[in-house]
């Protein structure tokens, strides 16, 4: 069988966002407006149509042209993913949904292209993103109870059917994309092995923060 990492390509346009979290087989949209971003997607679409997904290691360095640097430290982990659904707004912005396909890891960063970033992608470490099989075994129970804690502690609502009935992977992926963690903790979400570890942690973050006294948890910004 041929290795599906054979068709990801060496080189990558990257998008640094801080809080923003991208896993493979998730779905995260973005609205996007910056004259170099808007040529990055234009150029995406033309080819394999995969950005990937960055984040500034200065949860100041948010490279949103808000003053702060914007060509900032970024981690070495990313992860890359293909635009599935592509909109334009009258004013000229680009609306696309990104799908995770892989993570990988920054080998260096090439010159810039019609303004925004480019990096050599390593897809060795991750061949996990791309297997059908594997572990997906974790604690449903407790995770569950760690959520019900979390969202009680910050009076939000939540369909419950719906979430206890979404399938392992899904409900992973989505709370740890969509739960308003500290830059860190998407990183190490990201980071995490496979899904059992990245289930462990995300159980560890919810009952964490649900049993914390007092303070508010930086919220996720797109």
């Amino acid at each position: 069988m041929s290795d599906p990492r054979a068709a990801l390509p060496e080189v990558l346009p990257i998008f640094p966002l801080t809080g923003v979290l991208l896993l493979p087989r998730g779905r995260l949209p973005l609205n996007i407006f910056e004259p170099r971003y808007l040529a990055m997607t234009e150029d995406a679409l033309k080819g394999e149509r995969l950005i990937g997904m960055v984040q500034p290691r200065a949860p100041q360095d948010d490279n949103r042209g808000r003053g702060g640097d914007p060509h900032p430290d970024i981690y070495p982990v990313g992860c890359a993913g293909r635009i599935t659904a592509f909109a334009e707004s009258p004013e000229g912005r680009y609306l696309v949904t990104l799908t995770g396909v892989s993570r990988f890891r920054i080998g260096q960063e090439l010159p810039l292209l019609r303004g925004y970033r480019r990096v050599s992608a390593d897809w060795q470490s991750f061949a996990v993103d791309l297997a059908d099989g594997g572990d997906k075994s974790f604690d449903r129970e407790r995770l569950m109870r760690g959520l019900k804690g979390f969202f009680a502690r910050r009076q939000l609502d939540a369909d419950w059917d719906a979430i206890e009935k979404a399938p392992g992977e899904h409900l992973v992926t989505s709370l740890a994309m969509a739960c308003p963690f500290a830059p860190g903790d998407k990183q190490a979400l990201l980071e995490a092995e496979d899904l059992p570890a990245r289930a462990q942690l995300l159980t560890a973050l919810v009952e964490m923060a649900a049993a914390a006294s007092g303070g508010e948890e930086p919220a996720t910004r797109h």
